[in-house]
């Protein structure tokens, strides 16, 4: 296999052909055009300042269906304290901000550029990007990202300060996605932390096929849905 160099029109290799690491094609931009057109069809953009636009639609895909999430005993007890405040698209750019920044086991580096902020911000613009941001004391102290398609949300990061704080945003994101009816949450590779918390790995021919029908409904998560 080889990996696809894309042209300027707004056009995608099927996933199938990726490299078994997931690569599957390199250029491009990050036009919102272009982003909704790769999530739709299950690829999605993934690398670092020194290299151009990669890519990548990974086989196995790990998704979380809302129904399925784990909350533990201790996180209840978190949630019924109610000392946490969540919210959502308060603070889009600064969660995308402390995605990039916030150090992380075994990473040395952040794969989300300043290009990827200021693209992602404009899909926020237009809707379709989101943020789900975790308050203690009327300060950010955890959240996370993505894109919201018809009845998919595509996630793409998170972060925290204070223990807990993720996991409370992810619990945010499954109330919310519920309440608007969306069915899936691709969490894109397996990681063993969100294996703890319910997630699953599906085939990607599953993942394409229910893509197919969930990114074709209309607009779920609406700007001003609450």
């Amino acid at each position: 296999m080889s990996i696809f160099q894309l042209p300027d029109k707004i056009l995608f290799p099927h996933p199938s052909l990726a490299e078994p690491d997931g690569l599957l094609a390199i250029g491009g931009d990050l036009s919102p055009e272009r982003l909704l057109t790769a999530y739709c069809n299950g690829i999605f953009p993934w690398y670092s300042d020194d290299s151009p636009i990669l890519w990548w639609s990974p086989e196995p895909r790990q998704i979380l269906f809302p129904d399925n999430l784990i909350i533990s005993k201790s996180l209840r007890q978190i949630i019924r304290r109610g000392n946490f405040k969540i919210k959502f698209d308060t603070s889009f750019r600064q969660v995308m901000e402390f995605c990039a920044n916030t150090p992380r086991k075994d990473e040395d580096e952040t794969w989300i550029t300043d290009e990827m902020i200021d693209a992602y911000v404009k899909l926020h613009e237009l809707g379709y990007a989101h943020s789900v941001e975790t308050f203690l004391d009327e300060k950010l102290v955890g959240g996370l990202y993505g894109i919201a398609i018809g009845g998919a949300f595509f996630g793409e990061s998170m972060f925290h300060h204070v223990s807990n704080a993720s996991k409370l945003a992810l619990y945010g994101l499954v109330q919310k996605v519920k309440k608007c009816g969306i069915s899936i949450i691709d969490t894109q590779v397996e990681t063993q932390h969100l294996k703890s918390l319910g997630a699953e790995n599906i085939c990607r021919d599953d993942f394409l096929e229910i893509l197919a029908t969930q990114c074709n409904k209309p607009m779920l998560w609406k700007p001003d849905s609450k």
